[in-house]
């Protein structure tokens, strides 16, 4: 929950309401203003867990149909979910496979439009759960 947007993006009342509890004590006003950004952030909190939610199931079911590899990338996918930016030894440490493994794990999920490489480098590649992050960011940028 980001509260602190919520009083970004509504800030010119966030200081008004803010205002008036410092000069006349105003705090049921401040309070309601409080308790509006509470449910809002609220809310939207749910809203991107249920389309977190729908995102793993549907990735998940996608490296199930894939066939032959889908246990170790299934377990690569599943470390994603956890933390949606990896390296390869990072990878490695976390899910106890050796480096081919993950490798061939990562390559399947880049065939699968699931993650992609972010370095463009041989080694020391960095691989994002780019639409995890979509999800996780959506909403959040000022207006």
């Amino acid at each position: 929950m980001y509260l602190s947007l919520y009083f970004k993006l509504h800030r010119q009342a966030y200081y008004e309401r803010l205002s008036r509890v410092r000069l006349g004590g105003e705090w049921v006003e401040w309070l309601r203003f409080f308790a509006d950004g509470v449910t809002e952030t609220a809310r939207s909190a749910v809203e991107t867990s249920h389309r977190l939610t729908t995102l793993f199931k549907r990735d998940r079911e996608r490296v199930e149909a894939s066939g032959r590899g889908a246990g170790s990338t299934g377990l690569v996918l599943a470390k994603l979910r956890e933390r949606p930016l990896w390296t390869i030894s990072k990878l490695k440490e976390a899910s106890r496979l050796s480096v081919p493994t993950v490798t061939r794990a990562l390559a399947a999920l880049e065939r699968l439009e699931i993650v992609r490489e972010m370095t463009g480098r041989r080694r020391g590649r960095v691989y994002v759960y780019a639409e995890f992050l979509r999800v996780l960011n959506e909403g959040t940028e000022l207006r």
